[in-house]
Parts: C-alpha cells; structure tokens; sequence
C-alpha cells in the first residue's frame, strides 16, 4: 500500500528535486504539493497525508508554525537550508531533518526511517481525535514516542539516544539531559517530555525530576520511607513518597 505525500516548499527546484526523488521510491505516492504555509495547513488538514516534506522558511506561515498548528501529526521531514532550526524541529516530532541542498543518499536515509518505523494508521489518528470521552472531552491522539533528541554542546547540533540520557530535570522551561557525562539542555518542559518517554523505562519520581531505571545503580529508604536513588553518574536524588511506593511493587 502506497504511503500518501505531500511536499511543502516555497522553492521551485527544492519542489523538483523532492518531486523527483518520490517518484522513484516504491511505496510513496506524492498526493499534493504547496508552496506556502497557509496553503500546506489546509492541504495537510484536507489530505492526511502518511508523510510530509516540510519547508520550515515559507511565506505566511513557517514550517513550524504548520506542525504546531495540526491537530494530527503525520510524520514529517523538515528540509531548510539552514541547521540552527535543527533543534526546533527535532521537538516537534520531526522523523529526520534534511539540510539543503541534500543528496539523493541522504533522502533515502530519512524515508527509510518513515517506512521502517511503526506508525499507527491514519484512520486510527483520525478516529481518536474525533471520538469522545465520558466526560464529553475530546480524546486526543496518542503521542509517539520518541527514539532519539538533538541537543546542542560547543555550536554542534548531534542526536542523542533516548537510552542514554540517564536522569531528567526540569529547570525553569528548560530541562536538562543527563548523558554521556554531561549536561545538555532542551526547550521543552519536562511535562511535555514525559509523555513521550517510554514509560517501561523512564518513571517521574519527583515533581521536578525523571530517571531511566536503566542509569540506576541503587537505591535505599530514608528516615521518612523515601527512596534515595543513586544514579550512574554519581547523582542522588530523592524519589517522592508515591514513587518510592511503586518502586517497592515493582520490586521482586
């Protein structure tokens, strides 16, 4: 079954080389195009597409302001000219980010995430977001999890494996990474991180702080019951009284 597309870019040979580039992967069939951001939030409503080649420099609106502003995310490859949104992009669920001009090479590499990767059908998505709950909400569509984040360190932007970020703190509205040894920090709330985390992995044991259970070295009770969690780096930090007890259940 083809995977429905749709390109949105301002720049005509941007357009032509993507258009070209679709035509010869099996399973993509290209289902519309826009040049602007108006025109490519209404195409991308209209259609549904299963893929999206985003622009994020548009006229009327950016490619980012396009992602922010969908109801249903499908995924989508940002292409710009210019790596500073790198970071941007990857918070918005981006499946890769292509720096123009790019190869032939490189847009297979980022399609091959697209097909290879599990996605939920679109009529699910769909179905979610129109579907009520029993208190008349409107249920929304389950947020994807994520694999890997950019983060920025010395003027390079590199993707960090969600695996190896070891705890997570929130600082203000940023939150800070704890991976490799150091620290990195990202623009997002730690509230609109966790549901995006795997939760058989990573467990919020504190209004403030996140761990991966894969970092964590040991842990033992206070004076007060509380589970002090030494982690890999050498931190410690102080689980809170629900945490710890769903730490001692799923003990063995």
């Amino acid at each position: 079954m083809n995977r429905r597309v749709v390109i949105c870019e301002d720049e005509p040979l941007a357009r032509d080389t993507l258009r070209d580039f679709i035509a010869e992967v099996p399973g993509l069939l290209l289902v519309g195009e826009a040049s602007d951001g108006l025109q490519a939030l209404k195409m991308v409503r209209a259609l549904a597409p299963e893929l999206v080649f985003m622009d994020i420099q548009m006229p009327e609106l950016s490619g980012l302001d396009v992602v922010r502003q969908l109801e249903v995310l499908p995924p989508v490859i940002f292409t710009t000219a210019y790596d500073q949104h790198a970071v941007a992009a990857f918070e918005l669920n981006a499946v890769d980010y292509l720096l123009k001009p790019f190869s032939r090479e490189r847009f297979e590499a980022a399609v091959r995430r697209v097909l290879h990767e599990a996605v939920a059908p679109r009529e699910a998505a769909l179905g979610a977001l129109g579907a009520l709950g029993a208190q008349g909400a409107a249920v929304q569509p389950p947020v994807a999890v994520l694999d890997r984040i950019l983060v920025r360190d010395r003027g390079q932007i590199f993707p960090l494996a969600l695996g190896e970020i070891e705890y997570l703190k929130s600082d203000s509205k940023y939150t800070l990474l704890a991976a490799r040894g150091s620290t990195f920090y990202v623009r997002l709330a730690l509230t609109e991180l966790e549901p995006r985390l795997d939760p058989a992995r990573f467990l919020r044991v504190h209004r403030n702080a996140i761990i991966n259970l894969d970092h964590v070295v040991s842990m033992k009770p206070d004076e007060q019951s509380q589970l002090e969690i030494l982690m890999r780096d050498g931190t410690r930090l102080l689980a809170n009284r629900d945490a710890s007890r769903r730490l001692r259940d799923a003990s063995i």
